[in-house]
């Protein structure tokens, strides 16, 4: 019991350091957390969380009369995870980390497995009849059951809801505003990623006890999407760069470490190794996992079936996690940031121009740089360029990784003193990004959000976005020409679709006011949804942007091979005309025209070449020979 208060009062003083935002922070962010703010909120919550499996959501009476008895539950979350059948779940918030920490110590393993019982935040709730003579201590008096924040709260809706959402707008603003909050991850969507990385750093704390699996990415930057991937980085030592460590005397007491003698990659990929097999023959939920650990970033790859989510492990990637929270400040800076971001993504979405999977599209980080680098670069920026942040910087926002990669910039907004003028709305800046770059010239110039202009370009990248924390890297390097020269076609389309939108609405300003234009719109496409309309086509084969080939190279040395050949087997007086050659196979009857009037011509400059040679040549001697050839 005395440790029990003791952990409590711990937890009072980590709320009142992460929770309590000092008066200015709070005026000048409109009462929203910083990024280290966030991060621990969130963590604490999962501390105090525990999942729980669940016949159907009809069910959630039942576990709370039950689970109420191990503490206060603040609040509880449904959401079905799908795959033959629909499995459901419940998320339970406790008062504090030690009522959570009794209910899951409360449990029971499940005999009729033959697994290795571990001891998780994700469990099930079996029927009654089945729980056998173990129960645990009965309240005077079951509570009320708090109705569910959420039911089936992870599902992504609908596209044909969201279309009749869009639909419904009253014009091009509102309905970036409608995209934005229908299809963004929600709090539950997050609370299930911080219960995914404390899952992997309850695992390792009784040999790592500072350890910590912090999420990053799309997850927490605040530009995620519903199902989007989890990116985690694992830090043994609690360690993220920062100089600060603490004012204390330093311990005469050392522990005992184990000597790396190889070098750090290597060490790295063999930790990778044997986390990978902790993941795969222990924790719970845990499956399809792969291991990648050749990439220039190693990680694990694995999918959490309690969660349904796809989860990527690293433990090098630092700059990842403060990438996440340059995104996170330029999303508060601006609330016009994050509905333009999503309303640009799900156009690239709609036109083919981003990929689920890895190749020579552009990226979804990559297009959210373009949109940063676009906010910055306008008559009156919307967001300050990363140098200006950095230097901002107080020794106290002083980030250096173990590569050596500084990570500095200034993490208080009023110290930074940035204001921006623009007053632009979303449809405006939305069809300046299309008119930016339909005009950017990506052939000679780099994107730089360090700067906050273009530069010129290092080398021969079809596309290049210099990496805002690691400026030797090139983020785009992996688009292809073919790719670059496809959003620089895209936009420009988009930008005449959505001009023609913007003066459709500005000539008739009074269209959705009558009962009758309002129906009207309901049944038709307008507006973004004109912009997202699926192409015939969604990928562009390359000869939509250069000549396809008359004759394949291929074939041409097939056959001239083919004939060389046959005339080294065949004596020379015995070949024919017709049978020099074999016949030629056409892809097509303009290509086969193309070719004969190419032979015609080029037979017509030979005769005239051999002509003027022969003439010349028998002008001296005039013998009956050349006058025989000429003819």
């Amino acid at each position: 019991m005395n440790s029990l208060v003791r952990r409590t009062h711990q937890l009072h003083q980590l709320w009142r350091t992460y929770c309590s935002a000092p008066a200015s922070a709070a005026s000048r962010t409109a009462g929203r957390p910083s990024y280290e703010e966030f991060i621990g909120q969130h963590q604490q919550q999962a501390q105090r969380s525990i999942v729980v499996q669940v016949s159907s959501e009809k069910s959630y009476a039942e576990l709370y009369n039950y689970c109420s008895r191990f503490g206060s539950i603040l609040g509880a979350h449904h959401y079905c995870v799908r795959q033959d059948e629909a499995l459901h779940y419940v998320l339970l918030e406790y008062a504090t980390a030690g009522e959570a920490a009794a209910a899951i110590d409360a449990g029971v393993t499940n005999g009729d497995l033959s697994g290795v019982p571990v001891r998780s935040p994700f469990l099930w709730f079996r029927a009654a009849a089945a729980a056998g003579a173990r129960r645990g201590p009965k309240l005077a008096s079951q509570p009320a059951p708090t109705a569910l924040l959420s039911i089936d709260g992870n599902r992504p809706a609908e596209q044909e809801h969201l279309l009749i959402v869009l639909r419904g707008a009253r014009d091009i603003e509102e309905q970036v505003q409608l995209l934005h909050q229908h299809s963004r991850l929600n709090e539950l969507g997050v609370r299930l990623r911080f219960l995914a990385a404390l899952q992997v750093q309850q695992a390792i704390s009784g040999m790592f006890p500072a350890a910590q699996a912090l999420p990053f990415g799309s997850s927490v930057n605040g530009f995620g999407k519903m199902g989007c991937d989890l990116d985690l980085i694992l830090r043994f030592d609690n360690d993220t760069g920062g100089g600060g460590g603490g004012h204390q005397e330093p311990s005469r007491l050392v522990y005992h470490t184990k000597e790396n003698l190889s070098n750090g990659r290597s060490q790295t990929q063999r930790h990778m190794e044997c986390f990978g097999d902790m993941l795969h023959l222990f924790l719970p939920g845990v499956c399809h996992v792969r291991r990648i650990l050749q990439a220039r970033v190693p990680i694990i790859k694995y999918h959490h079936e309690h969660l349904d989510l796809e989860i990527d492990l690293s433990m090098s990637n630092l700059t990842g996690y403060y990438m996440s929270e340059l995104l996170y400040m330029f999303g508060e800076l601006d609330v016009r940031v994050r509905p333009l971001t999503f309303s640009i993504r799900r156009w690239a979405q709609a036109c083919g121009l981003t990929n689920p999977s890895p190749g020579r599209w552009i990226s979804n980080f990559s297009l959210t740089c373009l949109v940063m680098f676009f906010l910055q670069q306008l008559r009156q920026p919307i967001l300050p360029t990363i140098s200006a942040l950095a230097k901002a910087a107080e020794p106290s926002d002083m980030r250096i990784t173990e590569d050596g990669i500084n990570c500095s910039f200034g993490r208080d907004l009023e110290r930074l003193g940035f204001r921006s003028r623009n007053q632009s709305s979303l449809s405006e800046l939305l069809l300046q990004f299309f008119e930016f770059y339909s005009q950017f010239d990506f052939h000679n110039r780099a994107i730089s959000l360090n700067e906050g202009r273009a530069l010129a370009k290092p080398d021969h990248s079809a596309m290049y976005i210099v990496n805002p924390l690691e400026q030797l890297l090139n983020v785009s390097k992996n688009v292809s020409l073919e790719e670059c020269e496809r959003l620089r076609i895209e936009v420009r389309n988009a930008a005449w679709v959505l001009e023609s939108e913007v003066e459709s609405a500005s000539l008739s300003p009074e269209a959705g006011e009558g009962h009758g234009s309002h129906n009207e719109r309901l049944e038709m496409s307008w507006g973004l949804l004109n912009l997202f309309k699926q192409p015939e086509k969604a990928v562009i084969r390359p000869n939509m942007f250069f000549k396809p080939r008359m004759v394949e190279v291929s074939d041409l040395f097939e056959q001239k091979e083919a004939s060389s050949s046959s005339s080294a087997t065949v004596p020379t007086a015995s070949l024919s005309p017709s049978s020099a050659e074999p016949p030629i196979t056409y892809k097509s009857a303009s290509v086969r025209q193309q070719v004969q009037s190419i032979k015609a011509a080029t037979r017509s400059e030979l005769k005239q070449l051999r002509g003027s040679a022969n003439g010349s040549s028998a002008a001296p001697g005039n013998s009956p020979k050349n006058r025989r050839s000429s003819r």
